[in-house]
């Protein structure tokens, strides 16, 4: 349930950041919200446990705008355009996820998942929408919609690296982003803009948001709030409802990918997946405003996302081997090490679902 008890975030947004990659680096301190007491030192031996994963995740994850639409009867006056997690109806059936955004609480979630090699950390964060969704009679709908953004981080020897690009997914295309200071450059794609951060909490974000009704995802302001909309904030316990589709104070709970409550442990159950990486989603509950215009089978998961001009870049590869994808986007390739200790989506590392 959404708190009764407001709390002004501390928030500091940095359009153009002129920061350099120091004040990017984390220090290890400050993180107020660490349920297993084990961010200090947690991630000296890598990231094969659950409580490094949540740390180095809660460090980075972004401060999320959601624009919100609260026109049209597939907008359940904005409630459309809420996060929220996979299995919010209590279910893990993705043909029923569309019929049951109005009956169940939209409590806001973000799955993450944390690939690792000597020299990056890749940090995925998945947003889920039951619906993608118009109030148009020329556009399409479909149930179930999951777009994201993989953050870059360098080991640099810090507790919690730096920050230094972004790859956004906006349903078919990918764009990419760099903070300033960041010893990224365009490579094979061309940079797409500036990753701006905020402080929250005393630590620099980045800042991502989405677009209302079908919900591409970029680095903000390339995508903004236009009118109604919802901020997003991390937490590793809190997982908020808006109050209304102009809040400005909502927490989301990160979800380890990988875990006991993660997406990748079920990629097999043919009740929520349609085929690898893509969700199972029809066309009942009224969606299509007119007949026709509602696809099934028409969301993926991290695994499934792919930009449909990228070149050699293979589909899923932005969640399975981001270290190949961020050597193609970015010069200088050479400073990506492609050996991965720790890639559960490959099979390298410890059990994933032990602490």
């Amino acid at each position: 349930m959404h708190r009764s008890i407001r709390r002004s975030p501390d928030v500091v947004v940095l359009a153009v950041v002129t920061a350099t990659l120091t004040l990017l680096s984390g220090c290890g301190e400050g993180v107020g919200d660490d349920p297993f007491g084990e961010s200090a030192g947690a991630l000296i031996n890598g990231v094969g446990s659950t409580a490094a994963r949540a740390a180095l995740a809660r460090r980075w994850a972004p401060i999320h705008y959601q624009d919100t639409d609260v026109t049209g009867s597939h907008s359940l006056s904005g409630r459309s355009d809420y996060i929220t997690r996979v299995d919010f109806d209590g279910d893990w059936n993705g043909a029923n996820n569309w019929d049951n955004t109005g009956a169940y609480a939209l409590t806001a979630h973000a799955y993450h998942s944390v690939v690792e090699t000597s020299t990056h950390w890749y940090l995925l964060y998945t947003f889920f929408h039951p619906r993608d969704w118009s109030d148009n009679i020329f556009d399409s709908e479909h149930e179930n919609d999951g777009e994201g953004v993989l953050l870059i981080v360098q080991r640099n020897g810090t507790e919690y690296g730096a920050l230094v690009g972004a790859v956004t997914v906006a349903h078919k295309d990918f764009f990419s982003f760099v903070p300033s200071g960041s010893p990224l450059a365009s490579g094979a794609e061309t940079v797409d803009g500036a990753l701006s951060l905020a402080l929250f909490e005393g630590e620099l974000h980045p800042i991502t948001a989405q677009e209302a009704k079908g919900h591409g995802l970029k680095a903000w302001p390339a995508y903004d709030i236009v009118g109604d909309g919802v901020k997003y904030f991390p937490s590793l316990t809190l997982a908020e409802q808006p109050s209304s589709p102009t809040d400005s104070d909502v927490r989301y709970k990160l979800l380890d990918i990988y875990g006991a409550e993660g997406l990748w442990p079920r990629r097999d159950l043919s009740s929520l997946f349609a085929s690898s990486g893509t969700f199972r989603g029809d066309t009942s509950g009224g969606c299509g405003l007119i007949a026709g215009n509602c696809s099934s089978n028409s969301a993926n998961a991290p695994w499934g996302w792919d930009d449909q001009n990228d070149g050699p870049i293979l589909r899923g590869e932005i969640a399975n081997d981001p270290a190949r994808l961020a050597a193609y986007y970015f010069s200088p390739s050479s400073q990506f090490s492609t050996t991965y200790t720790f890639n559960p989506f490959k099979g390298i590392g410890a059990d994933p679902n032990q602490p």
